[in-house]
């Protein structure tokens, strides 16, 4: 299972980055889960310190902008192929 991170607070930024991920994870149908993270300490924890952030089985592919449909795909079953 790919684990995603969305992480962000809340923004309108933040909520098209979820759906951009959801949307690829449904049309891939892949076997993933989709976490939000809103928490700030958690989001610099998680190193991102520019949002909205999006991490894939916990490394860090983007921050500070809404990466493309595209880009969400490659990481995606980049994710995939190496569980």
């Amino acid at each position: 299972m790919v684990e995603i991170k969305v992480l962000g607070p809340g923004c309108a930024n933040c909520k098209r980055l979820e759906q951009i991920a959801r949307k690829v994870v449904d049309t891939l149908s892949a076997d993933a889960n989709i976490e939000k993270v809103t928490d700030y300490k958690q989001i610099v924890d998680l190193g991102v310190m520019a949002t909205p952030g999006l991490i894939v089985n916990d490394e860090v592919v983007s921050s500070g902008r809404i990466p493309s449909e595209t880009e969400v795909t490659d990481w995606i079953i980049k994710a995939l192929e190496t569980n």
